[in-house]
């Protein structure tokens, strides 16, 4: 009988030491576990991807200007071969609201410093597509009042600035040859009306002139060449 009590006293020594062991051998695993498990890099934020001219241009600018910008619709300005300095001023005019369009506004909003320059060389390096004069040709008042202005009420000529072939000239006066006519008498127009107005001279001019004399000059520019 004492043999049996000892045995069993032995067997309870023997169990409880194994349960300690096994409740002080936990932690250590689980710290083993800690230090050998890969430590996850933190996820690196990528910017806004950078865009091509030709990106922005496909994305944004092609539906209204057409890729090669000889937009096709004529209340739309042709961009090919103007001048790289003054769409990078009208761009950064429409985002400022110095220049009031809507859409264009809302597009301009978009775009960064570097975007408006991508943007201004793409289109100045596209081959214009000339128009043709629907009535203004030689001797007509269209060319009257391009080549010499309009005495009577003191409107100068459109080439003292814009060039007799209407090339314009770079950092100060746009490109006006083969434009549509259309856009030209709407712009002339909002002149007039202070609508647009980021250009004061244009908007001196334009008070003086008439509906009639706006859509001849129009029509002639869009025949210059």
């Amino acid at each position: 009988m004492q043999f049996r009590h000892a045995m069993q006293l032995s067997a309870i020594f023997l169990l409880s030491g194994l349960l300690s062991l096994s409740v002080h051998a936990a932690p250590a695993t689980t710290e083993k576990a800690a230090d050998t498990a890969p430590v996850k890099a933190p996820t690196k934020t990528e910017g806004a991807e950078k865009k091509t001219a030709d990106q922005i241009v496909n994305t944004v600018c092609a539906a209204c200007h057409a890729p090669d910008g000889n937009s096709v619709i004529s209340l739309n300005p042709k961009l090919a071969a103007q001048h790289p300095e003054y769409l990078e001023k009208q761009l950064n005019e429409f985002k400022a609201g110095k220049r009031a369009n809507a859409v264009m506004t809302g597009i301009a909003s978009t775009l960064s410093e570097e975007d408006m320059k991508q943007l201004a060389n793409y289109f100045s390096g596209q081959k214009l597509t000339l128009g043709q004069t629907k009535a203004n040709g030689k001797g007509s008042l269209g060319e009257k009042i391009y080549r010499g202005g309009i005495a009577a009420t003191n409107v100068p000529a459109c080439a003292a600035c814009h060039g007799a072939n209407g090339a314009g000239l770079p950092k100060q006066f746009p490109r006006l040859s083969g434009q549509h006519a259309d856009y030209t008498l709407a712009q002339l127009r909002t002149f007039r009306t202070g609508e647009r107005a980021n250009a004061p001279m244009m908007m001196v001019i334009a008070a003086k002139m008439t509906d009639a004399e706006m859509a001849a000059v129009a029509d002639y520019i869009q025949g210059l060449r």
